[in-house]
């Protein structure tokens, strides 16, 4: 028997996927999460990062001791900062100021330099976006550029999309994910077209975000409210989503996606950030128009570990009008 071993940038992907009992018992079908939270960064961005990065190299653009520089809500920035350590990076993180101080402190603990920047629109220059690749431009770094790089879907479809058509024995009638950059819903849904045109492919849309209206009218103008989410809730095309095909959008409600992140911590012991919670609630929302007997997948994007101080605070819970005790059945619309 040969013995096979790998720095930590070599266990990115091929996450378990999870049964999530009782809402499977509910709806009649198999909802089932993939365990993003399990890749060594703590989340399904350490896939985009992987991805990006070696992509670089290949490419010749990213050479050792460089630094990468990147603009990111900070589940990509952790990524980057852990996997590019294990091959020899630097990192410089831009990040709106709005995000979870566990997040910055992270970013800090595993070595990146991190610059908090006031939330500002992508239209407006001084987004975090922005200054990322201006500060790359300026000191000659690599910018990461996840929104529009498309090493990013390239990753998910050469590895999320193959691992759940195997994990669900080809099955699988359904996949559901927010839009952050994209990357993820577009990787995995091309290779899973590609597998069974017949599978459904949703976007679970926090409110605010421009996606559903996208999707479901082909514009972004739609101005429907606001969401706490951190991570998604995109307002523009990035090259990742471009051409992609989706069959539905839904909007999820903040306080629906939370109900679900407390009912998976209390009934299931998982422990998940809101985006977890929206990709959750738009895979329940198929079961129940689609009937039962669906195999749903959707993505278990990140630990709540990160959210200590927002999600699981219900001082601030209360501050933005969420209550973690509403019992799930009225969240649905099941009483």
């Amino acid at each position: 028997m040969e013995a096979r071993y790998s720095g930590i940038d070599g266990y990115v992907g091929n996450t378990p996927l999870i049964r999530l009992r009782r809402l499977s018992e509910l709806t009649g079908c198999e909802i089932l999460g993939k365990a993003e939270f399990m890749n060594p960064g703590g989340s399904v961005k350490d896939r985009a990062a992987y991805g990006i990065i070696t992509d670089a190299e290949k490419a010749g653009r990213l050479t050792p001791g460089a630094t990468i520089v990147e603009g990111t809500a900070g589940n990509t920035g952790i990524g980057l900062t852990v996997i590019g350590r294990a091959r020899g990076y630097r990192t410089l993180i831009v990040i709106p100021n709005n995000q979870s101080p566990e997040k910055m402190h992270l970013l800090r603990t595993l070595g990146a330099e991190v610059k908090a920047v006031p939330e500002k629109p992508y239209k407006d220059p001084e987004n975090y976006n922005h200054i990322a690749r201006r500060l790359a431009e300026e000191r000659d770094w690599f910018w990461a550029n996840q929104f529009d790089n498309t090493a990013n879907r390239d990753a998910h479809y050469r590895g999320t999309g193959p691992e759940i058509w195997k994990e669900t024995g080809g099955v699988i009638t359904a996949f559901v994910a927010a839009v952050g950059t994209g990357g993820t819903l577009a990787g995995v849904s091309t290779y899973l077209k590609e597998q069974n045109p017949n599978i459904q492919i949703i976007c679970a849309d926090p409110y605010g975000a421009a996606m559903w209206s996208w999707f479901t009218n082909g514009n972004l103008e739609t101005n429907d409210g606001d969401s706490i989410a951190e991570g998604i809730g995109q307002g523009r095309v990035t090259k990742n989503v471009e051409n992609i095909k989706v069959d539905r959008a839904y909007r999820i409600p903040d306080q629906t996606g939370l109900t679900i992140v407390y009912q998976l911590l209390r009934q299931e012991g998982l422990f998940l950030g809101l985006s977890t919670g929206i990709n959750v609630a738009g895979a329940v929302r198929f079961a129940m128009e689609s009937g039962p007997g669906q195999t749903i997948v959707t993505v278990l994007c990140d630990s709540g570990q990160k959210y200590q101080s927002t999600l699981f605070n219900r001082d601030w819970l209360a501050s933005n009008h969420l209550d973690p005790d509403l019992p799930l059945e009225s969240v649905l619309g099941l009483v």
